[in-house]
């Protein structure tokens, strides 16, 4: 469910050299929900286990990609604040992350990020605010 003017914005603007370092896939792109997956191979930490790092990476991913979609192709923005509980561990496989619009405002938005297993099972709960800045000449 990406439209063609989603996928334009995200090979020019919206997927940076991180995001693809982490392999984050996005699988859905609307106002107000954004939905990727990101392999657990290769964003581990030393015990094997999915990398709390990754998930926030994820979970700022999705915030801000959809962020620049209701700010529109011209402003830019950044994250402001951040926050993770991590619930359950995950050791294989790919996890999905599902960022809702809390709120969308004309100069910030807030994201609430739930990430899952393979099983559906709660790994990772987030929440992003970012500031769309002023245009600039």
């Amino acid at each position: 469910m990406i439209n063609e003017e989603f996928l334009k914005f995200y090979k020019e603007r919206a997927s940076g050299a991180l995001d693809q370092k982490m392999g984050i896939v996005i699988t859905e792109a609307q106002e107000g929900r954004i939905v990727a997956t990101m392999p657990v191979d290769g964003n581990t930490q030393p015990m094997g286990l999915l990398h709390g790092g990754a998930n926030v990476v994820l979970a700022e991913s999705l915030g801000s990609i959809g962020t620049s979609l209701h700010a529109g192709p011209t402003r830019k923005i950044v994250g402001v604040d951040i926050n993770a509980t991590h619930h359950k561990s995950a050791t294989t496989g790919v996890v999905t992350g599902v960022a809702t619009a809390i709120s969308l405002g004309k100069t910030l938005c807030s994201w609430e990020i739930i990430i899952t297993n393979e099983q559906g099972e709660r790994t990772c709960t987030a929440r992003i605010t970012c500031l769309i800045l002023a245009e600039r000449a």
